[in-house]
């Protein structure tokens, strides 16, 4: 071989091994820049389920105070039906016991507020969406689907360019 020949190789192995380390150090500084990328966006689904679980908890919060409030006027309108009725109670052959009196006072204010109740169990009931519709969770894991599926897209085109 010529001295120029082995110039020539000399030449051509450097350009190739600056070359190769030239792309692994960018294509390393790209699958970092992705990985940090990619840790953001599971930092910032976290912060949206932490936040998605604080508004459910005020709501079953505030849902429990109203059912309890609405117990207590049931239970103080069954309570004053009862006193009412007092006067009738065990005075004599035919009379009514307490027990039939205070079943009577529960069914009068339990139907006529059961409306309220049904639009509580219909709230309570609302966050699940069992009639095919997209609940939260599914809708999350839609948008990491597709956040996964761009990041590696883009991953993709990266190299392809390079």
């Amino acid at each position: 071989m010529t001295r120029r020949g082995r110039i020539a190789i000399a030449v051509a192995g450097v350009a190739i091994i600056g070359g190769g380390t030239i792309w692994f150090e960018v294509h390393s500084a790209a699958v970092a820049k992705d990985e940090k990328e990619a840790a953001a966006l599971q930092i910032q689904m976290k912060k949206l389920e932490l936040e998605e679980m604080r508004i459910r908890n005020e709501q079953a919060t505030s849902d429990k105070k109203a059912a309890t409030a609405s117990a207590e006027k049931l239970q103080a309108a069954v309570d004053k039906c009862v006193e009412d009725s007092s006067s009738q109670l065990d005075k004599g052959y035919g009379s009514p016991p307490r027990s039939a009196v205070v079943a009577d006072c529960k069914q009068q204010y339990e139907t006529a507020d059961g409306s309220g109740m049904q639009a509580t169990g219909s709230t309570l009931d609302a966050g699940n969406a069992g009639d095919g519709g997209i609940n939260s969770p599914t809708l999350l894991g839609l948008v990491a689907g597709g956040a996964l599926a761009v990041a590696v897209f883009a991953r993709k085109g990266k190299k392809a360019d390079a």
